[in-house]
C-alpha cells in the first residue's frame, strides 16, 4: 500500500466541508421550523451524503497509512478500519433502542440480509481468473466461514427457540420475550467470538502473503508517522457519525411518509438499514474505484460478518442495560425483547443466507457466476419476502 486513499485530490476536503454546512442548514431549518416541510430533510440527506463521502475518503487515508506503519496487508488494514466505523453506527443505534428497542433488533437483523445482498453483487465486479472465478483471499475463506457457520447456527437456535417459547408459552416469561439476562448472556457469547477473531486475523492473515492473488503489496520505506493516522481517522469517524446521523434524520422522515401512505414496518426497517450502512458503502464504492480490491472487500466481507458478532450483540447489550436502568420498559411479564413475527422471521430467515454465503466462499476458495447467481437470487428473495409478509 502506497500513497493515500484520496491522492492529491482535494474533492474530498471540499466535499466534507460542504455537506456539513448544508448538514448544519438543514438542522437549523428542522429546528427553527422554516421553509417547506420537506426541504429540511432533503437538505439533510443530501448534506449527510457529501460529509460521510468526504469521511470515507479520509478513513481510507487512515487504514492505509495504518497498514503502512503496521505491515499490513489491504485486506487487515480495511477490515479493522471496518470494525472502527462500527463505532458510529453502534451510537445511533443507542437512540433507536432508547426509542424503540424492538425496531433496532430488526432493523439490525435486516441489515445481515442486506448486506448478504451486497456482497452477493459486489462478487459479480471482482476480478476473475482465465476460468473465470473470483479469487477469495485466505482471510474469508478460512477465519470468515467460520464466523459465518458460527452465526448461522445461533442464528437458528435463537430463532427455534424464541418460536418455541412463544408456542408453549413457556419460559420466565411466558412466552412473551426474551430477558435481560439472556440478552446479557447472547450478547457476551458473540463478542467473545468476535474478539477470538480479531487476534485471529491479525496473528495469521496480516501478512502480504495472505493476501488475494494480484492484490495490492506493502511497500518498503519509512513508517508513516501516527500524527496523520489519528488525525485522518478521527476525521473519519466524526464525519461518519455527522453525516451517518443526519442521513438518518432523513431516512426516518421518509419512512413516516411511507408509514402514513400504508407500507408495512419491514420496508421502513428496510430503508433504514440501508441508509444506517452507507458510511460502508460509500467506502466500499471509493475503495473499488480506486482498484483497491482487498480493501472494498474487507468492507464488503466484514460489513456481514461484523453484524452478527459486534453490532448485534452491542445492540442486545444496550437493551438489556437500558431495561435494568429503567430508559425504557419491560413488557408486562417482565420481557424486553418481544417474540412476534418480525423478530422471529429476521432471524429464521438468516440462515439460508448465512448457509448460502458459507457454501460460495468456503467451497473452493473463490466465487464463480453461478454462485453469484444464487447469492443474489436468495438473498433478494429472502429480502422479498420479509417486506412483503414479515
Amino acid at each position: 500500500m502506497s500513497g493515500g486513499g484520496g491522492g492529491d485530490s482535494p474533492l474530498w476536503k471540499y466535499m466534507f466541508a460542504g455537506g456539513t454546512a448544508v448538514c448544519g442548514l438543514g438542522t437549523w431549518m428542522h429546528h427553527g421550523h422554516v421553509g417547506p416541510g420537506f426541504l429540511a430533510p432533503v437538505l439533510l440527506g443530501l448534506g449527510g451524503l457529501a460529509l460521510v463521502f468526504g469521511s470515507c475518503e479520509a478513513m481510507i487515508k487512515c487504514v492505509e497509512a495504518l497498514g503502512e506503519r503496521q505491515k499490513w496487508n489491504d485486506f487487515v488494514a480495511g477490515t479493522m478500519a471496518g470494525l472502527a466505523s462500527n463505532v458510529p453506527e453502534i451510537i445511533m443505534l443507542g437512540f433507536v433502542v432508547a426509542a424503540a428497542p424492538r425496531v433496532a433488533f430488526v432493523v439490525t437483523c435486516l441489515t445481515l440480509h442486506v448486506n448478504a445482498l451486497i456482497f452477493g453483487v459486489y462478487s459479480a465486479l471482482l476480478p476473475k481468473n482465465e476460468t473465470g472465478h473470483a479469487l477469495l483471499p485466505s482471510a474469508i475463506t478460512k477465519l470468515g466461514a467460520d464466523l459465518l457457520a458460527c452465526a448461522a447456527g445461533v442464528f437458528l437456535a435463537l430463532g427455534t427457540m424464541m418460536l418455541t417459547l412463544k408456542v408453549f408459552d413457556a419460559g420466565d416469561h411466558r412466552g412473551e420475550g426474551l430477558g435481560a439476562g439472556d440478552l446479557y448472556a447472547i450478547g457476551i457469547a458473540l463478542l467473545a467470538v468476535q474478539v477470538v477473531s480479531v487476534r485471529e486475523l491479525l496473528s495469521r492473515f496480516s501478512s502480504t502473503d495472505a493476501t488475494a492473488p494480484g492484490a495490492a503489496k506493502a511497500t518498503e520505506g519509512p513508517r508513516p508517522p501516527l500524527g496523520p493516522i489519528v488525525m485522518y481517522g478521527a476525521i473519519g469517524m466524526a464525519g461518519s457519525f455527522l453525516g451517518g446521523h443526519a442521513v438518518g434524520d432523513f431516512a426516518d422522515a421518509l419512512v413516516d411518509a411511507l408509514s402514513h401512505r400504508g407500507y408495512s414496518e419491514m420496508v421502513g426497517a428496510i430503508i433504514v438499514s440501508l441508509f444506517s450502512g452507507i458510511a460502508s458503502y460509500l467506502m466500499i464504492a471509493s475503495a473499488h474505484f480506486k482498484k483497491k480490491t482487498d480493501l472494498a472487500l474487507s468492507n464488503v466481507s466484514g460489513a456481514v460478518t461484523q453484524m452478527p458478532f459486534v453490532v448485534l450483540p452491542c445492540t442486545l447489550i444496550m437493551m438489556a442495560t437500558f431495561a435494568k436502568l429503567g430508559v425504557i420498559p419491560h413488557l408486562p411479564h417482565g420481557a424486553v425483547l418481544a417474540i412476534d413475527l418480525e423478530t422471529t422471521s429476521v432471524l429464521l430467515l438468516s440462515f439460508p443466507t448465512l448457509l448460502v454465503l458459507w457454501k460460495s466462499i468456503s467451497d473452493d476458495g473463490m466465487v464463480s457466476k453461478l454462485e453469484t447467481a444464487v447469492m443474489v437470487s436468495v438473498f433478494g428473495l429472502i429480502i422479498y419476502f420479509l417486506v412483503q409478509h414479515g
